[in-house]
């Protein structure tokens, strides 16, 4: 917080590198050539003939136009900072006076909304604006770790509700004795899959089990898996018989969530191994599509994922979700503390992050994977 008047400048040049650094990083000039060349074809007679080429040029425009927007907006509000701080020196304005602190104040709303910018920068990725679909399992640990992956479902529930995201349950395996052995939920919302592709990886707990009689420290796992929910347009090769449908009567807490036939749908994809299920939906015929819908999105993640066999250790079918290869602890006893040990970014409210204040985490794992978000490097 700027109080003096060397801190403000300091601040004020610190707000003009990171605008620099915006600039570089989504105003560059193969961006306003794309988009320009967009805009050329929009104004063409005959636009409007072709619907489905007329949809994908508009959406790729508004893809290129929302970075170069939102870095118009920036470079404004830090050239009207500089301007009102220029103006207060030259009029020999004291650090107490009600000018002042109105200019402190406007340099710390200008660093707020550079912050919300460059996290919005950092979700450029293809698929990043879009919905996600994410995959508990429970790991290591009995019960203790179906019970651990139930708190962590909640957890991202409570967490949807705060960014305004809406989840949509789409499958769930109880545990033998508690809690979830496997749960599917779609998450709808602008950028749920940017932020949520943070969330890939295993997750430990410590705690005081309270399924020991001897009230012993436990440790507990769970694997969370995140692909982008994919659109129509986007070709997945799925042959008929490649797949496997079985159906099964839909499981639940009980009450009207038990079907009574077999509408509940698995499909098991044979090339690759992969296994979707839903039971979310009444009827079979619209189990069997969100199924397909899940299944294109895992399989097209796939396809894209070089690395897929070294993240297999995290969540894949192959790998162990256990010790060594977590990506953040969740210590409930003795201590109090969640750290993401990617980033180093911790917590010591422990109650606060189970219901859902996660985005710490996120944005420090967003920032950390971007150049412009690693502060004091250019």
């Amino acid at each position: 917080m700027a109080r003096s008047w060397a801190e403000l400048r300091a601040a004020t040049a610190e707000l003009v590198r990171r605008l620099g650094q915006l600039e570089n990083f989504l105003g560059s000039a193969e961006q306003r050539r794309q988009l320009a060349e967009l805009e050329a074809a929009m104004a063409k007679p005959g636009f409007w003939n072709q619907p489905e080429r007329s949809r994908e040029v508009i959406d790729g425009a508004n893809r290129l136009r929302k970075p170069l927007l939102l870095l118009e907006e920036m470079a404004r509000r830090v050239e009207d900072l500089r301007t009102y701080l220029q103006f207060l020196e030259e009029s020999g304005a004291g650090e107490g006076s009600a000018d002042f602190s109105a200019v402190v104040e406007q340099c710390e709303e200008c660093e707020r909304a550079m912050d919300r910018a460059e996290l919005q920068s950092f979700l450029s990725g293809p698929h990043d604006g879009g919905n996600a679909i994410v995959t508990i399992h429970s790991g290591a640990g009995g019960t203790e770790a179906c019970d651990w992956a139930e708190m962590v479902l909640r957890m991202y529930l409570r967490w949807a509700e705060r960014k305004n995201f809406t989840a949509i349950l789409e499958d769930w395996q109880p545990g033998e004795e508690a809690g979830l052995s496997r749960a599917v939920f779609r998450l709808v919302g602008d950028n749920a899959y940017g932020y949520a592709k943070a969330e890939r990886g295993v997750h430990r707990l410590v705690r005081i089990s309270p399924f020991d009689a001897n009230r012993r420290r436990h440790t507990s796992f769970c694997a969370v898996d995140v692909v982008a929910e994919i659109g129509d347009d986007v070709e997945v090769d799925i042959r008929e018989e490649d797949l496997r449908t079985d159906t099964y009567r839909s499981s639940g807490k009980g009450g009207q969530h038990v079907n009574k036939t077999e509408s509940a749908v698995r499909l098991t994809h044979l090339p690759t191994g992969i296994v979707v299920a839903c039971q979310n939906e009444r009827s079979q015929g619209k189990n069997r599509a969100e199924a397909m819908r899940i299944l294109r999105a895992r399989i097209y993640e796939r396809s894209l994922d070089e690395k897929r066999s070294a993240l297999e250790k995290f969540y894949g079918e192959k790998g162990e979700i256990g010790w060594g290869n977590q990506i953040r602890s969740y210590v409930f006893q003795p201590y109090q503390l969640v750290k993401d040990l990617r980033t180093g970014v911790e917590s010591g409210n422990v109650q606060a992050v189970m219901d859902g204040e996660i985005d710490a985490f996120i944005n420090g794992w967003l920032r950390a994977g971007c150049p412009i978000g690693r502060r004091g490097n250019d």
